[in-house]
């Protein structure tokens, strides 16, 4: 079978920031090429990327990470039942969740340590003991089934109701269907069902400075606005470390991975195909143009990638951090963007020669190349040249035309076979 992999490259430039910090406080660092690097965790940059998608997809196609699902999930069975008290609802909905993902709920330490006899149901809702990621749509549909199975608020009615294994079987499924945008892409794990953990369908490495990076720190004073003239001096001093990078940003997205997590994206008028491509889209568009929030109002780091590349591969995502290995030297006049460009041009076309990816007859069909000023012109060779709006149109396309012979062969026939032959790649 031929898959759909694409790769997602990225040289940004960010001035002095401090986006994502170590225990001290300090930037965070790795060693590559026999030098200190600038690092950007890829949990911090996937969190940024989740948070692009409040803005790029309705709530009801994302998911919610959190302990408090039964706060979560009793919200939706009061919805459903506005004459339930909250504790009655709780109690249906940590019974429901227990049952559907074999989770145990409990108050946490910090909740009962001071709880007495007046204490709120908010204040005594049971936790998981980790962090659950559930759909929008699959609290719903568990909330539908507490107050099924629950009627009036009678938990008991709701324990005999789930132990009928027709409505077990139903509370597992509903929290094993319909997965979210999100859940799909970033994947899943229930610490007590494994059957119900979903694989993610993105890689995100580890964003690494091109060149070697060293930590500066900036030191502060405040002003007590209430001080006189007798009181010279700071109300407080401190220091806040930073550094300035051009970050070399990867990664790669499974598209036949996130078909099968999605299934036909909870629509059945959709077709699985057109549910891919708009979480594909969503997930390009939300990792370029995302940012870590750390020392946000600080700093004012606010850029965009001076480059992004996106190829199409067949077998298997290909990094090219190895172009960087040898660390970018600053050019003649500063500057580490063209370098770091020039480097790219030359490494990307002898690695895919060398390994045979180049010879695939597709030229720059399935390859674009999103840049920004004259320092990134050595890279026009390695695909088409695109405007974001372009780039989401065109890898959204592709996305559609290569899965199309696994979601409508009866429909399209032959020519989709065509498309997908001639889409080989790494």
């Amino acid at each position: 079978m031929t898959r759909t992999i694409l790769d997602i490259h990225i040289l940004q430039t960010v001035p002095p920031s401090n986006l994502n910090r170590d225990d001290t406080g300090a930037p965070k660092s790795a060693t590559y090429g026999g030098v200190r690097r600038s690092r950007v965790s890829s949990q911090a940059w996937k969190r940024a990327t989740r948070k692009a998608f409040d803005e790029l997809l309705d709530k009801s196609e994302l998911g919610i990470r959190t302990k408090k699902v039964a706060e979560e999930l009793a919200g939706r069975v009061q919805m459903l039942d506005a004459s339930l008290t909250r504790a009655a609802a709780l109690e249906l909905a940590a019974e429901t969740i227990s049952t559907a993902t074999g989770s145990k709920l409990s108050v946490p330490k910090r909740k009962s340590k001071d709880a007495d006899a007046n204490a709120d149901a908010e204040d005594l809702a049971g936790e998981s003991g980790y962090l659950m990621f559930l759909s929008d749509r699959q609290f719903s549909a568990l909330a539908a089934l507490a107050v099924e199975g629950g009627k009036g608020g009678d938990v008991k009615a709701l324990k005999d109701f789930l132990k009928v294994k027709a409505n077990r079987d139903r509370a597992k499924q509903a929290v094993d269907t319909e997965h979210s945008v999100d859940i799909a892409l970033f994947g899943r794990m229930v610490a007590d069902s494994a059957d119900l953990n979903v694989d993610a369908a993105v890689q995100v490495a580890h964003a690494l400075s091109v060149h070697p990076v060293e930590v500066e720190s900036d030191y502060y004073t405040a002003v007590d606005d209430r001080n006189t003239d007798a009181e010279p001096g700071a109300g407080m001093i401190g220091t806040v470390e930073f550094n300035s990078a051009t970050l070399y940003r990867y990664a790669a997205v499974d598209v036949n991975r996130l078909q099968e997590n999605l299934g036909s994206g909870g629509d059945d008028e959709k077709q699985p195909a057109e549910a891919t491509r708009r979480a594909v889209t969503t997930f390009l568009e939300g990792f370029i143009t995302s940012l870590p929030t750390g020392k946000i109002n600080t700093f004012g780091n606010q850029t965009l990638p001076s480059v992004v590349i996106v190829k199409v591969r067949s077998r298997r995502p290909i990094s090219y951090v190895g172009a960087f290995e040898q660390p970018v030297p600053p050019g003649e006049n500063g500057g580490f963007l063209r370098g770091a460009c020039k480097q790219l041009a030359t490494f990307v076309p002898e690695l895919e020669a060398r390994y045979g990816l180049a010879g695939d007859g597709q030229g720059t069909r399935h390859s674009w190349v999103l840049r920004v000023g004259d320092e990134t012109s050595a890279l026009d060779g390695l695909g088409a040249e695109v405007n974001l709006p372009e780039l989401l149109t065109a890898v959204g396309d592709t996305v559609v035309a290569r899965l199309a012979p696994e979601t409508a062969a009866a429909g399209r026939g032959g020519a989709a076979s065509d498309v997908a032959a001639s889409g080989s790649g790494a």
